[in-house]
């Protein structure tokens, strides 16, 4: 994926993959963190907005909240599956208590939900905890040029 846009999730500055180097390996030139660390990090309101306006790069969000039981015990799976999506997709989480406005927005009405967006749109959406292999097929179902 070269010339692609992705978004840093640190400082939120938009960042463009260097076609010569693996995007994998990717490192903001803002701040200097890896793009794709494989853990998907929290991100409040405005983050998520210029991931969505910035990346051109499939985004899949999982919102979640602190308390709830199912989103912890799918929080391992969904790290484990931006290990194995990265660098075709960008997975990010928020937190649905910090962020309750976004939450609404985008129409959420339990957690965890996963909700993949493409171009700054939505391209689908799904509720409950997942394993990893039913994350992944799931983002590869709706994405299928994305690597197996």
């Amino acid at each position: 994926m070269t010339g692609d846009m992705v978004v840093c999730s640190a400082c939120a500055s938009a960042n463009r993959l260097v076609a010569t180097r693996p995007a994998l390996f990717a490192k903001c030139g803002k701040c200097g963190r890896k793009i794709f660390a494989g853990h998907p990090p929290d991100v409040d309101a405005a983050t998520l907005r210029r991931h969505l306006a910035r990346s051109t790069l499939p985004v899949l969000v999982d919102v979640w909240a602190p308390w709830c039981g199912p989103c912890k015990i799918m929080a391992p799976a969904y790290e484990a599956a931006a290990k194995q999506l990265e660098p075709d997709v960008v997975l990010i989480k928020l937190n649905s208590d910090d962020a309750q406005a976004t939450s609404s927005e985008l129409g959420v009405r339990s957690i965890p939900t996963m909700i993949l967006f493409h171009g700054g749109r939505e391209i689908a959406r799904q509720s409950g905890a997942m394993t990893t292999a039913q994350i992944v097929r799931w983002v590869r179902d709706h994405l299928p040029y994305v690597a197996a």
